[in-house]
C-alpha cells in the first residue's frame, strides 16, 4: 500500500469525512486517493484560510474535518486558526507539506520554512514532522489525539517523507 493511501485509510479509519485542499504538488498523491475514496467529501479551497471556515462548517455540522495545505500558506491562516479553530476548541487535523527544506529549488520556500515551526509554537499547536515513511505510523495515533483533546494539530511533511513513502 503506497504511503499516500495509508494516510488517507488512517483519515476514513479516524472517522474523517471532509477533507478541503489548495493545491500541492507534495500532497498530490493525498489528494488523489481522496478523490477516490467514497468516505470522504473533498471541497478544495481558493485560499487556506477559507479552508479553515470550511472545516469548521464541517465539524458544527457533525462531520470530522481535515485540512491539506503546505507550510508556505500557514501565515494567511493564522487569524482563522486563532480566532476560530482554537478559540471554539475544534479539533483539526492540518496535514502540510513542510516545503523549503535543502534541495529547495523555489526561494519563498525556503523562506516560509524558517518561520513554521516558530509559528506554530507561538499558537501553540501541537506539531509532529514526519522524515521517513516509518513515521507515519503515529498518524492514526496523531488523529486520535487531536480529535480527543478538541484542538488543531499540524502534521508536517518533508520531501524526504514523501520520497520513501510513494
Amino acid at each position: 500500500m503506497s504511503g499516500s493511501r495509508k494516510l488517507v485509510q488512517d483519515m476514513v479509519d479516524a472517522g474523517i469525512g471532509f477533507v478541503t485542499s489548495v493545491p500541492c504538488k507534495q500532497l498530490k498523491g493525498v489528494l488523489e486517493e481522496i478523490d477516490a475514496s467514497d468516505r470522504i467529501r473533498h471541497v478544495p479551497a481558493n485560499k487556506e484560510d477559507e479552508g479553515m471556515g470550511l472545516c469548521a462548517g464541517a465539524f458544527l455540522g457533525g462531520t470530522r474535518p481535515c485540512i491539506i495545505m503546505q507550510n508556505t500558506a500557514l501565515g494567511v491562516t493564522v487569524n482563522a486558526l486563532a480566532t476560530l479553530i482554537q478559540y471554539y476548541h475544534m479539533p483539526l487535523p492540518m496535514l502540510i507539506s513542510y516545503r523549503g527544506e535543502v534541495g529547495e529549488p523555489v526561494a519563498c520556500q525556503v523562506e516560509m520554512a524558517v518561520h513554521t515551526k516558530a509559528i506554530l509554537a507561538q499558537l501553540n499547536i501541537q506539531t509532529y514532522h514526519f522524515h521517513r515513511a516509518q513515521d507515519a505510523r503515529e498518524f492514526p495515533g496523531i488523529l486520535r489525539h487531536t480529535f480527543m483533546s478538541s484542538k488543531p494539530t499540524a502534521i508536517l511533511t518533508d520531501a524526504t517523507f514523501w520520497g520513501e513513502a510513494q
